[in-house]
């Protein structure tokens, strides 16, 4: 009988340990207008709406009190925690904003020609025509750190205050209304006793509160569990690896793949693929993402990429070239049928990618946050003029009349076939895609990544080994982020740590920044004539302090929480 990760879920009851009233007397809380968590495109495009909003209405704005505005953000700055490949489609920019042109934008500027290859270890056969799904002619290349970076500073122009390297650590709400949120503890040691530079968090009270928080949302996630938001079906998750280069020869296109290092087989579960795209004439971004409902706990995102990078296509655009980035993030990958029934609450709104708005197919969820966050700014405007906060119903309606509805709707069903694996599943999303989504019709249901069973399997033995040249190691890669974790401040991942090996080898292996390791003396004490018990109890070893916060021990049985300010890496190109 197979393990799943959620025979061993830490017993974390979000709803009910990361919701509650405000704390602080009256008189010590910090009371601002509108309470926005997380810096990144959703947080920082309803923002900036609802600044330009405020500006036709100086009465309103005034009543808000000295901070109209407040974005609350764990990273050491916005866009340092932001992480994606990407392809941005330019729709929400020009709404956000209608007098800057393009040429302005923090971009590297439109598509005009791409590729996709099918791959196997030594070839690569461009398929013809482009597939939908990846035909990006007039999107722009960027990195998202860079973006959030720029919107920040647009933000704070606009009159916003950013509060950076301050973690949002609880929702508060009283009398079934969203108030605020409550700012985490600073200066805390590894058993969680106060240093001599201890700085208690705060109340921060609003009218109403955004939530914005990006893949795997601390507090998005406690709110719908407590406001009963769910939908029918679970979210899933990608985990993305990705790297910049600066190389020697310009890339000319776009490029995508399918196929190696990805296996077929169904047992396998290995949905995914890869990206290379042009940053500039001297620089390109790369990645690989995959499906957290693999199998094998032998498979490691980073490593396949460093497997990929051996192909003879790949290896020809890195010659000669140097790695200066990585980084990994989860994706949400549930898409239409994942997000959640209702996206707001009384003084709430749920925007980006903490609602699971990504279109999968096209690995587009950037305008999609944008969008959301400029609904959710209108929504509240129009409900502040009212004078009555509790019902923010008008965001679920834009969004549901919106090119986000659109998008995701129409790929509802194109994720789930692969569970089926990659020859059915690409011959099913296929058929949704000529038919626009309708056909095969109906509700394909999502599944829960961590009930899917793990088996021990070979999937290290093709890993190249470490070069520092081509390939490299995770904690190398780890020290590219500019991680600022102190190695003595609390843990911030509740898992299981007595667990049976298979699954302690799969959250090894899935870990892209070495947080879980198997001892090796417990490794070796499981095999029994040349055979490893996959059964066998082991104590996993946790660092905490390598953590990038990519969100996938959450989608895989453990639970990431926030923590403290400032902390995690520091990601400037990703």
């Amino acid at each position: 009988m197979t393990v799943s990760p959620a025979d061993y879920a830490p017993d974390v009851k979000s709803y009910e340990e990361f919701v509650g009233p405000p704390t602080d007397p009256e008189d010590e809380r910090i009371e601002v207008g509108v309470v926005i968590v997380g810096g990144g495109p959703a947080g920082l495009s309803c923002a900036i709406r609802l600044t330009q909003l405020l500006e036709s209405d100086s009465q309103l704005a005034e009543s808000l009190g000295e901070v109209p505005v407040a974005l609350v953000e764990k990273g050491k700055t916005t866009g340092s925690h932001l992480l994606s490949g990407a392809m941005m489609e330019p729709s929400a920019m020009r709404k956000l904003f209608p007098d800057v042109d393009e040429s302005e934008w923090p971009t590297y500027g439109p598509v005009d020609k791409d590729t996709v290859y099918f791959m196997t270890k030594r070839r690569a056969i461009p398929l013809q025509p482009t597939p939908p799904p990846f035909r990006n002619h007039g999107n722009h290349v960027i990195s998202v750190a860079q973006l959030g970076r720029w919107l920040g500073e647009k933000a704070e122009e606009a009159g916003v205050y950013v509060l950076p390297e301050t973690a949002a650590a609880k929702l508060l709400v009283e009398d079934g209304v969203v108030r605020g949120v409550r700012t985490g503890d600073k200066g805390r040691d590894r058993e969680g006793d106060p240093l001599g530079n201890f700085e208690p968090g705060s109340d921060l009270i609003g009218r109403a509160t955004v939530l914005a928080e990006g893949t795997q949302g601390h507090l998005a996630g406690a709110a719908i569990g407590y406001f009963d938001m769910a939908s029918e079906d679970p979210p899933q998750w990608e985990l993305g690896v990705k790297e910049v280069w600066e190389v020697e020869k310009p890339l000319d296109r776009v490029i995508h793949t399918l196929g190696w290092p990805l296996r077929f087989g169904a047992k396998y579960r290995e949905f995914g693929g890869s990206f290379v795209y042009p940053m500039g004439e001297d620089k390109i971004s790369m990645g690989l993402v995959a499906g957290l409902d693999y199998r094998d706990a032998t498979f490691s995102v980073h490593d396949v990429l460093q497997e990929f990078k051996t192909h003879p296509l790949i290896r020809r655009v890195l010659a000669g070239g140097k790695r200066v980035a990585w980084g990994a993030k989860t994706i949400p990958s549930g898409g239409y049928w994942a997000m959640p029934e209702q996206l707001s609450a009384p003084g709430l709104c749920i925007a980006g990618d903490s609602a699971s708005m990504v279109n999968i197919p096209k690995l587009k969820g950037v305008h999609l946050a944008m969008h959301a966050g400029m609904f959710a700014a209108e929504a509240i405007f129009e409900a502040l003029k009212k004078g009555d906060t509790t019902d923010l119903s008008g965001y679920d309606e834009r969004v549901h009349d919106s090119v986000i509805e659109k998008d995701t709707h129409r790929s509802r069903n194109m994720r789930q076939p692969f569970a089926k694996g990659f020859l059915l599943g690409g011959a099913v999303a296929n058929a949704m895609e000529i038919s626009g989504g309708r056909f095969p019709g109906g509700r394909w249901h999502t599944h829960d990544d961590a009930q899917v069973g793990v088996f021990i399997g070979n999937r290290d033995k093709s890993y190249p080994k470490p070069d520092g040249k081509y390939t490299f190691d995770k904690l190398s890669s780890v020290f590219a982020t500019g991680n600022a974790t102190r190695d003595d401040a609390p843990n911030h991942i509740r898992i299981e740590k007595d667990v049976p090996l298979e699954l302690a080898l799969m959250w090894q292996n899935m870990c892209p920044a070495q947080v879980y390791e198997v001892p090796e003396d417990a490794l070796e004490a499981a095999r029994e004539n040349g055979e490893i018990d996959g059964s066998k109890k082991v104590e996993l070893q946790i660092t905490p302090s390598n953590c990038v916060q990519c969100g996938a021990i959450t989608a895989k049985g453990g639970r990431l929480t926030p923590p403290e300010g400032g902390h995690g890496p520091n990601y400037q190109q990703t």
